[in-house]
């Protein structure tokens, strides 16, 4: 399988790199990032419609601004895509709707199994402690610039799809006045070190708490997700996936 690795040069671009290495279904024929790196055993570029390699699939772990042109580039050339990147709002997801009407899309914020199994039986467990207060604690390394992460945005949409009586979101806490209201859900993002990932659903009621969590030890987790994904679209008819259908 070739593949275009968009955002060759980013952590989980080098990390799929040497996964790749031990793998012999898989083969990287190109980089694309905004800005070209050295040190890569393929050829990379910083303008995708330069690249003339036979492609079979793209897998992107760049960037929100890097969404719009690879989205073109895989339209033009008629590709499956995996897309990783996180930070995406209202407006990329439209973008990535739209392209999954020519095109097989697997779109996930996050490529754990480990996570997205989480995020399968959130909602049931949610709608089963309707009566408990929800808090979300995510934490991630130093340099990670979005907040909250794409998980805990989707861990957020896995509650609210259990029980209806979200009403807003709460993001952290200071003050005089942060007694908790009816319908809210907490969500507070750490940021330090070298943490690669780990979130907490946090069920408080009455005398008793349930915590469900998930810790990533390396980011492999995530690349190894992205593999799965790619044995699963190539091949698909056109339309948008997720990594639920993965793992279903």
């Amino acid at each position: 399988m070739r593949i275009l690795l968009s955002g060759y040069s980013g952590a989980m671009g080098r990390v799929i790199t040497e996964l790749l290495k031990e793998n012999n279904r898989y083969i990287i024929v190109a980089g694309y990032s905004r800005t070209i790196a050295e040190g890569f055993d393929y050829p990379v570029y910083n303008n995708i419609f330069d690249i003339k390699e036979e492609l079979d699939l793209i897998i992107d772990f760049s960037n929100v601004g890097a969404l719009a042109t690879v989205l073109e580039y895989g339209l033009e050339k008629k590709l499956p895509m995996v897309i990783a990147s996180t930070g995406f709002g209202d407006e990329e997801y439209e973008k990535i709707k739209k392209a999954s009407f020519y095109v097989p899309i697997l779109q996930a914020g996050n490529m754990s199994l480990g996570v997205n199994i989480l995020l399968d039986m959130l909602g049931k467990v949610a709608g089963s402690l309707k009566e408990f207060d929800v808090e979300i604690i995510e934490k991630h390394h130093r340099y990670k610039v979005d907040a909250p992460s794409g998980t805990a945005q989707m861990l957020v949409d896995a509650v609210k799809s259990g029980r209806g009586d979200v009403s807003r979101l709460v993001h952290g806490r200071e003050g005089n006045q942060t007694k908790r209201q009816d319908g809210e859900i907490g969500v507070l993002s750490v940021r330090g070190g070298t943490i690669v990932g780990e979130h907490s659903v946090i069920f408080a009621g009455i005398d008793e708490v349930v915590e469900i969590k998930h810790t990533a030890l390396s980011k492999r987790i995530f690349a190894n997700g992205a593999m799965k994904a790619a044995d699963f679209i190539v091949g698909k008819t056109k339309g948008l996936y997720s990594m639920k259908d993965v793992i279903q």
